[in-house]
């Protein structure tokens, strides 16, 4: 039997591909084709738009009239008209009203206490609990403003039937809270949803343990609960905040009125660019708003960077006492 060869040594061994570089094998060619219409479709819908709004900030540019077809560049004028419009400060704060009464306080705390309750209950209790909030959900927003409206109607409202209380205009004595309730109630599913997977990552022996020493219900979340959900409730919170602060479903129930009482910043853009013809004007608005949301993510987001930080270091103390 022949002895074995030795590989010659001015011949080079051949590079295994690396899995990291190509770990579907399809080559940079076909990779880039099969991105390439997800690309096209965020530059298309998403970068142009974005670029085109920064760009008509800067002008005065209206939906009619000479302005239309020869918009003059203004260069931070409109900035600094909308910082000092006292239109904008009031649906500034008429939106911060909604985030927080709907979004922070209303959905996120129902939801949860839905998913709380709903946790140990049979299945079709839990099922037909779940579907009827997702029902709210999945309905088309303009069903769901129609069977507000019909709710909350002054003269055959079904409200004031079931309260007694004939004549009762919810929609112009109370404008806010009819808006900041209806958000509630159709937008709670998705809260629901993240908090029940959440819970579902609780360990049942920390449950346990919690009932066993005679923790309050109270006391087992703050304990038990919070800290092992407090990523996903952080998450909850950023999403439900930033749609909530861009929501136009209000609209459809009270058009921003009476007199602005319920104008959020989204109808307050909408009137200011398609009402009044203001484009240059409404896109500086929409800038601002884009800003506001960078700073309530950039909130959430360093939220969740320190708590990524304390898990690490109690991780750290861990390691350290065992060892």
């Amino acid at each position: 039997m022949a002895p074995p060869t030795s590989p010659r040594a001015d011949v080079a061994p051949t590079a295994a591909p690396s899995f990291e570089d190509d770990a579907a094998g399809l080559g940079r060619g076909r990779a880039a084709a099969f991105v390439a219409p997800a690309l096209v479709l965020v530059a298309v819908f998403l970068v142009f738009p974005a670029l085109w709004t920064l760009y008509l900030g800067t002008t005065d540019y209206r939906l009619t009239g000479i302005a239309a077809s020869e918009p003059r560049f203004v260069g931070t004028d409109n900035y600094r008209t909308v910082l000092g419009d006292g239109d904008f400060h009031r649906s500034l704060w008429l939106t911060l009203q909604f985030v927080l009464g709907s979004a922070v306080i209303g959905q996120t705390v129902l939801g949860f206490s839905i998913a709380w309750v709903m946790r140990d209950r049979s299945g079709l209790v839990r099922r037909l609990v779940e579907g009827l909030v997702l029902l709210a959900w999945i309905l088309p927003s303009s069903v769901i403003a129609f069977l507000w409206i019909a709710l909350l109607d002054r003269d055959g409202g079904t409200l004031n039937a079931m309260l007694g209380t004939p004549g009762t205009a919810w929609l112009l004595d109370h404008p806010m809270a009819c808006v900041v309730v209806f958000n509630v109630w159709r937008g709670t599913a998705f809260s629901m949803m993240l908090c029940g997977a959440a819970l579902g990552n609780v360990p049942p022996s920390h449950l346990e343990t919690a009932r066993l020493a005679g923790a309050s219900t109270w006391q087992t979340l703050r304990d038990a609960v919070f800290p092992r959900i407090r990523g996903h409730l952080l998450t909850s919170l950023l999403l439900v905040s930033l749609w909530t602060f861009n929501d136009f479903t209000p609209f459809l129930i009270t058009a921003g009125g009476p007199d602005g009482r319920s104008e959020i910043m989204s109808v307050y853009v909408y009137r200011t660019a398609l009402g009044d013809g203001r484009l240059g004007f409404g896109a500086a608005i929409s800038l601002l708003m884009i800003l506001i949301n960078l700073v309530i993510a950039l909130v959430y987001l360093r939220a969740l960077r320190d708590r990524g930080r304390a898990r690490t270091a109690d991780a750290g103390m861990a390691e350290g006492a065992a060892a």
